[in-house]
């Protein structure tokens, strides 16, 4: 094992030097490999070699840029799952509940809905073992449930006040991981879809969600890549194909060892001529800025937010022979117009991923003015010319500052601390059989289900129980968001995720700004240079 792994690393700094014309063999793979061998053999204590190849391996990436990265044999699965879109296990979302695995939801059509296990119900079981106490964390859940599909698992279910354990069988399958947990329509012409990550399934998913929303009425789209942090380039390319005709560049990749690859658009997009908005914010990264930018190049909708975060570089995944994998920076992608989005890592990493903190702190996330583009870095979009700018992001068409209005310290623990997890978790399975009764639908629920003084008692009980320190002047500032996220949490429950996203929406600003653009055509032909 050590001779493969001393090998693995031979390798590594084999290619380095066989890219590198100017280095000389003495001060690279021999002199590394010496290294190596010397430590192996004559070192005055026992050395764990895999460790240290693979620490040598991380500390040389790390020195690259801020995205090239090492992935153990061990993690390399996971890491790969939410971007092919899928996993293998028992089809059910969970949480932890005082030592307890409950069921908040079983996946639509999944092995675990198929059997009868419903939202409530408590794994008390895992093929005979305790699946209760404090080993249970969600390491412990993962590995007792998920499985090679076609593989048994038998569970023992608690259900209500029952004492005694319903046992279920659940075969395993393969369960997707959805890229857009939201979509539905705004109003009667707009519509709205939130995509969370650039996985191998989004762009059908994509289709499938407008297509649905097409037949609903949609005229107009809201696209909300707020906090998508990428995925996939081809993903990114396949959803900008959706949004522009055929033939036009949506995005360029470039390095000094990769030859420049435009990728066009093969086919007249799905949705190239209604309305369009995207809302982008500093967590939108990669893969969003690719879609995002091409978007404002070609002036095809607008841009509504915050700047962006400002990753540009493309990684080729490599495998290695013990099954671990390096992320290598091969390449930067560019917008049609030529845009770098890369912003500057020169003075390393850990100054690199401070970015957010040195933007909150220059005042970024509330004054659009605070944000200075060099003349340089100049661009024009390619039908209306507006200027538009590179080298650090994409800005928007609209800046929309961050809403703090409502941002206390007690909220931020009641958050940290789980106490709005908690408590719905609770109250919904206390009340879930007069809710049903009461809210047979979420259009019911959302109109008229409030939440009251007795329920913001008993929140503030449990808040003082998990050590939340109560300030009633930072409770009516955030009174309104405690609420609103209250009740959002409690639809999720009930239902899915889709429904908090429909609860919060009811305060979001840059939704409430986007229906304003999409119904005033001469504004939103005033922003795109069109009038």
């Amino acid at each position: 094992m050590k001779r493969i792994l001393f090998v693995i690393l031979l390798i590594i700094s084999q290619l380095c030097l066989a890219q590198n014309k100017q280095a000389k063999p003495a001060e690279t793979s021999q002199k590394l490999a010496t290294t190596m061998y010397l430590i192996e053999n004559f070192y005055v204590d026992s050395t764990d070699m895999a460790k240290l190849t693979e620490e040598a391996i991380i500390a040389m990436l790390k020195s690259l840029d801020p995205h090239s990265a090492y992935i153990a044999a061990k993690d390399v699965q996971k890491a790969n799952e939410e971007l092919m879109g899928n996993f293998e296990g028992i089809g059910v979302t969970f949480q932890i509940l005082r030592d307890t695995i409950l069921v908040v939801s079983a996946v639509p059509g999944g092995p675990s809905e198929r059997v009868g296990i419903m939202a409530g119900d408590r794994i008390v079981t895992i093929d005979g073992e305790d699946a209760f106490g404090k080993k249970v964390n969600n390491e412990f859940v993962t590995t007792h449930l998920r499985g090679k599909k076609g593989t048994k698992v038998k569970l023992g279910i608690r259900r209500g006040d029952d004492s005694e354990l319903i046992d279920f069988e659940v075969v395993r399958d393969k369960i997707p991981l959805n890229s857009i947990n939201t979509y539905f329509m705004v109003d009667k012409k707009i519509g709205y879809i939130k995509l969370d990550k650039f996985a191998q399934q989004s762009v059908e998913e994509f289709e499938n969600a407008l297509n649905d929303l097409k037949k609903q009425g949609l005229q107009s789209l809201i696209l909300d890549l707020r906090g998508n942090s990428g995925g996939y380039l081809l993903t990114a390319f396949g959803l900008g194909n959706e949004f522009l005709g055929s033939g036009k560049p949506v995005v360029f990749t470039e390095g000094l060892k990769s030859e420049k690859q435009y990728y066009f658009t093969d086919k007249n997009g799905s949705f190239r001529d209604g309305g369009l908005v995207v809302l982008v914010d500093e967590g939108s990264a990669s893969a969003s800025e690719i879609v995002s930018g091409a978007i404002q190049d070609w002036d095809r909708g607008v841009l509504i937010g915050r700047r962006t975060f400002g990753k540009g570089l493309v990684q080729r995944p490599f495998n290695l022979p013990d099954g671990a994998q390096i992320r290598l920076t091969t390449a930067r992608y560019y917008t049609p117009t030529g845009r770098c989005i890369q912003r500057s890592y020169d003075k390393g990493s850990e100054d690199y991923f401070k970015e957010m903190t040195k933007r909150l702190e220059h005042g970024e996330y509330y004054h659009a003015d605070s944000i200075k583009f060099a003349d340089s870095l100049r661009y024009y979009t390619l039908k209306s010319g507006r200027t538009v700018f590179g080298g650090g992001g994409i800005m928007p068409d609209i800046f929309m500052p961050a809403d703090t209005s409502y941002s206390t310290k007690l909220l931020t623990d009641l958050i940290r601390k789980t106490v709005f997890n908690s408590y719905c978790i609770d109250f919904v399975l206390q009340n879930r059989e007069e809710l049903n009764k009461k809210y047979p639908d979420f259009e019911k629920f959302n109109k008229n289900f409030n939440v009251d003084k007795a329920m913001l008692d008993d929140f503030k009980k449990l808040a003082s129980e998990k050590d939340v320190k109560w300030d009633d002047e930072q409770f009516d500032r955030s009174e309104m968001w405690i609420k609103l996220r209250i009740k959002a949490m409690i639809a999720q429950d009930l239902w899915n995720v889709d429904k908090f996203y429909r609860v919060v929406m009811a305060e979001d600003k840059m939704v409430e700004k986007a229906v304003e653009v999409l119904n005033s055509k001469k504004e939103y032909n005033r922003i795109l240079g069109m009038d």
